[in-house]
């Protein structure tokens, strides 16, 4: 299920190629699909940004059903709220009066959503990122999707996208299922399930396949992807 608006095509955007992933493109290129998908995408430059979970999470919440630089206008009038803070820690939020999180353009679904993360992080079911080394990707998706309005797809963005974990393939993402669509020559997406099984060859760089799988979608999209 996809719940950014562009979110995840956004953070899989090209970026300079990284060397660690060089043995995740050897592994990747058994897959014939995946061969040819690397060969018109290039090297992989999928980069985590290191942030805090609780920050991520917010940052989650702030991206769903909205475009992005809406959010970003509606995080810039939030972090302004905190003079001193790169990012207001969770004990912040929580004094702030839901109103003041409202003028700044959150729904009031979203302001009780972010306002269970800093309540969560503060009594620590979100755990820190050094906290989080400790923790398994299914352990995680376990714990965080307890949080209101944080689904499976949200925590599976930060394994990735944040905590860096080179082992995640969002099945219920619309991008990646796309991208394996036109990448196969399908007329068709495949199930979640289907795709599941398929890309359990691709373990443990299945973080990286569903970044060629998000690049392919997006080339198709211009018109610059050609499955054979």
């Amino acid at each position: 299920m996809v719940e950014l608006v562009g979110g995840a095509a956004a953070l899989a955007a090209p970026g300079k190629p990284r060397a660690e992933w060089a043995g995740a493109l050897r592994h990747l290129r058994r897959d014939p699909v995946l061969k040819r998908v690397i060969r018109q995408i290039g090297p992989c430059t999928l980069e985590p940004v290191p942030r805090e979970p609780y920050e991520a999470l917010v940052r989650a919440i702030a991206h769903q059903q909205v475009h992005g630089r809406a959010a970003e206008a509606i995080l810039g009038r939030f972090l302004a709220l905190f003079p001193g803070h790169a990012f207001p820690p969770p004990g912040l939020v929580l004094a702030l009066p839901p109103e003041a999180m409202r003028t700044c353009g959150f729904s009031g679904s979203k302001v009780a959503a972010i306002r269970d993360i800093a309540e969560k992080a503060a009594g620590g079911l979100v755990p820190t990122r050094e906290g989080c080394a400790g923790l398994s990707d299914a352990a995680l998706i376990e714990r965080l999707v307890a949080i209101r309005g944080v689904g499976r797809w949200t925590v599976e963005m930060l394994l990735i996208f944040t905590l860096g974990r080179p082992d995640v393939l969002p099945v219920d993402d619309f991008g990646v299922r796309e991208g394996w669509r036109v990448a196969a020559g399908l007329d068709e997406q495949p199930k979640p399930k289907a795709l599941a099984e398929i890309g359990l060859a691709w373990g443990p760089w299945r973080s990286a396949a569903a970044w060629y799988l998000w690049r392919a979608a997006d080339a198709a999209k211009r018109s610059v992807f050609k499955p054979q």
